[in-house]
């Protein structure tokens, strides 16, 4: 079954409207569906025999007439965020600086950002153990 838009124009009353469908079943097993106008009720046979609306509507613009996708992002999308910085932790209950011993938000920036890079962690236990679990 080809999945369709639910705009029609029902070829019973010449109606603009939307279908309905509704499930046939046998005891508790499905077994097919209905089809119908919401307009007028006529169900139709099958799939095939429904008038679908031609949602695409009229081509006025081209993609020449598009304009340029803005980027308003540096070269560096993560900036100087503590979220990205090695000294910047976190726990439930609270997101510290390890080397300024406050308390910070992930999106505060600062002048004393280091980033994280991929070896960051092994020093610590709880990330030796997660990477064991893996």
């Amino acid at each position: 079954m080809a999945k369709q838009g639910m705009a029609i124009i029902c070829s019973a009353c010449g109606a603009d409207t939307f279908v309905r469908r509704e499930p046939i079943y046998e005891g508790f097993r499905k077994t097919g569906e209905s089809i119908s106008c919401v307009s007028c009720g006529h169900t139709f046979a099958d799939e095939a025999d429904v008038p679908f609306k031609d949602n695409a509507g009229p081509k006025i613009f081209t993609d020449a007439d598009r304009s340029k996708a803005v980027d308003i992002f540096e070269s560096d999308e993560k900036g100087r965020n503590c979220r990205h910085c090695r000294h910047y932790t976190v726990n439930p209950f609270v997101q510290r600086c390890g080397l300024h011993q406050t308390e910070v938000q992930a999106t505060d920036l600062c002048g004393d950002f280091d980033p994280k890079g991929e070896d960051d962690g092994d020093d610590d236990p709880l990330a030796k153990l997660l990477k064991k679990g893996e």
